[in-house]
């Protein structure tokens, strides 16, 4: 099931985008470390342990989407930026898939420390 987090941030789109685009971006917040290798295979690792995904879409600025290589052909994760129309609020807009809600309520913790990763590294 597809699930979307909203994450309220004080930051230019710029520097954002800059974070959940680039390698040494995620390598911040995201992941220890993250490789992309000459197919375009990303991966990511977190204490030794990796996971390989593949570059879906992005628009410089906007989004970025990706889709695990071991999940199903129509799954992926993204990344969204939304500003507010009336108060230029900057939000970050996550978009996951989950099994079940046990797996929604374990990934949402996961994804709350992740940014609150990004927040710390963005001055957020």
């Amino acid at each position: 099931m597809l699930y979307q987090l909203e994450y309220p941030l004080h930051s230019s789109i710029k520097i954002l985008y800059e974070r959940l685009s680039t390698i040494s971006g995620l390598s911040e917040w995201f992941a220890d470390d993250v490789n992309i290798n000459r197919e375009g295979i990303y991966t990511f690792t977190w204490e030794g342990s990796s996971q390989e995904a593949e570059l879906i879409s992005k628009k410089k600025g906007e989004h970025i989407r990706f889709r695990w290589l071991d999940s199903e052909a129509d799954e992926y994760f993204e990344f969204r930026i939304q500003i507010d129309e009336l108060t230029s609020d900057v939000s970050l807009i996550v978009s996951d898939f989950a099994e079940d809600e046990e797996d929604k309520e374990d990934a949402t913790n996961l994804w709350d420390a992740q940014i609150d990763n990004l927040k710390h590294i963005i001055g957020s």
